[in-house]
């Protein structure tokens, strides 16, 4: 069976987060009551096997490395292969490269030494669950260089505007790479690419002086390469932004977005955190939820989801909103339509509302 290694490239990812990430990059940011955002890209990648994987980060990676450890809670702490956290580290005198080609020349022997025939490099805004087998399967079936992986969206919204897009031919072949608005088809910033091609392409970028390598060793090559484009059907759901977290979150309280992406066959994986169980008082009053574990709640909580130990108090009421981990709601608060990042207090008898298009955001160890 042909191998495949992982690389989960945040070089380019920007901080759109607002109060989300004042203190931690985006692949850090708490999600789904109990995740991070790169958890489903690791998950993806253990769940096809892949027992090498190398996450390049360059800023406010504190709370990633944290959250990561050793990878033990992908099952990738091991004596060969594994996880590979690697921050900046330029000391090569006669490095030349920029932008993520930095991470790719310094981190070199990475791809080198992995035993895998094929590389697949993924972001962490896109969340999604998929078999990066299927991926390679037709990625083999194709000939294709380059296999990119896309998304074919109904219903465009402001996060899609800055993704960039694929022109597809009646082949799969990708003709054209862009951020034409009007265009559904949504890459998914993953791709699949034979491990020699990627090495070869990498040393052409770096002596061209170019400093992305997507953008420049895969979208500049066109229509010099084979680019395959391979669709994805699941659920999707890109996060660049408040809204778009603050919405994406919501939809996972319908049952069935919820059971596609957190599939039992191929579990999303994290950080094992034990707590005891939720416990739901007399006075509690709870629908459309989700609730991590460790909360207490005396209140009442409608279309919202909690994170792990969360306290609502007697008479508080929580609507529409994303209460992450270990905050408290004092007696007789009301929050709709906000987002309370981890430590956060609302005192007796404060009231929080924002607007469904823009929820109020409260930045980490606040009290109001």
């Amino acid at each position: 069976m042909d191998r495949i290694a992982g690389i989960i490239n945040l070089d380019h990812e920007q901080d759109m987060l607002d109060e989300l990430t004042y203190f931690r990059c985006g692949a850090a940011v708490p999600f789904a009551g109990r995740y991070r955002m790169i958890d489903f890209a690791i998950s993806n990648m253990t769940n096809s096997r892949i027992e090498s994987v190398a996450v390049f980060a360059r800023r406010k990676y504190r709370s990633l490395m944290d959250h990561l450890e050793q990878g033990k809670a992908w099952d990738l702490d091991r004596k060969r292969g594994g996880l590979f956290i690697l921050p900046p580290d330029w000391n090569d005198p006669t490095d030349i490269s920029r932008g993520d080609l930095q991470h790719f020349h310094n981190n070199i022997d990475f791809i080198n030494r992995t035993l895998a025939d094929y590389i697949v490099i993924s972001g962490s805004q896109h969340i999604c669950n998929i078999d990066y087998q299927d991926v390679l399967q037709e990625h083999k079936e194709s000939g294709a260089d380059v296999t990119v992986i896309y998304k074919r969206v109904d219903e465009m919204y402001s996060e899609h505007e800055r993704a960039h897009k694929l022109d597809i031919d009646g082949n799969n072949r990708v003709t054209n790479i862009h951020n034409d608005r009007s265009s559904h088809n949504v890459y998914m910033d993953m791709y699949i690419i034979d491990k020699e091609f990627l090495y070869n392409l990498i040393e052409k970028c770096i002596a061209h002086g170019c400093s992305n390598f997507f953008l420049d060793g895969i979208k500049g090559k066109l229509p010099n390469i084979h680019i395959n484009a391979y669709e994805y059907h699941g659920t999707h759901a890109l996060i660049n932004s408040v809204e778009s977290y603050y919405r994406n979150s919501a939809k996972l309280l319908n049952a069935s977005e919820h059971d596609d992406l957190f599939k039992e066959d191929a579990p999303i994986y994290t950080k094992v955190k034990n707590e005891a169980p939720s416990n739901y008082t007399q006075s509690s009053h709870v629908t459309n939820t989700m609730v991590a574990n460790g909360c207490v709640i005396e209140g009442e909580v409608e279309d919202s989801i909690l994170f792990r130990g969360v306290k609502v108090g007697e008479g508080a009421v929580i609507k529409n909103s994303i209460i992450m981990q270990r905050c408290e709601i004092e007696e007789g608060a009301v929050l709709e339509n906000v987002i309370l990042d981890k430590d956060c207090t609302i005192s007796s008898g404060k009231t929080l509302i924002g607007a469904p298009e823009k929820p109020y955001v409260l930045a980490k160890r606040r009290s109001m």
